[in-house]
């Protein structure tokens, strides 16, 4: 059993752990009950973990932790409907709520 991501945002660590669980990785949530002694607690010993049951899978956790958290790179898109700006992991307009089009 290891120990494969630590963050102290739980949105984050709840995500990896339903992306590693959805992949087939058997994981454990662990210092949930920490999370009220942050701030009494040295800093990262109160954060929310994520370990991996079999060890075999670290490779393959490790690969998907690092594709979900790699910072996008594609450039803003521009909306066909309202010609708004959005960032670009949106499908859909944040303006006008209309999909992507095609010159995305």
């Amino acid at each position: 059993m290891q120990r494969v991501f630590s963050d102290p945002n739980s949105l984050i660590v709840g995500n990896i752990y339903n992306l590693l669980e959805r992949d087939g990785i058997e994981v454990v949530y662990r210092n949930e009950d920490l999370m009220g002694g942050a701030g009494e607690l040295p800093p990262g010993e109160a954060w929310l973990e994520v370990w991996i049951v079999n060890d075999a899978d670290a490779d393959r956790a490790a690969a998907l932790i690092r594709d979900v958290m790699a910072p996008d790179d594609r450039a803003p898109w521009i909306c066909d409907h309202c010609q708004e700006s959005n960032p670009p992991s949106f499908e859909i307009c944040w303006h006008c709520a209309e999909p992507a089009g095609p010159s995305r």
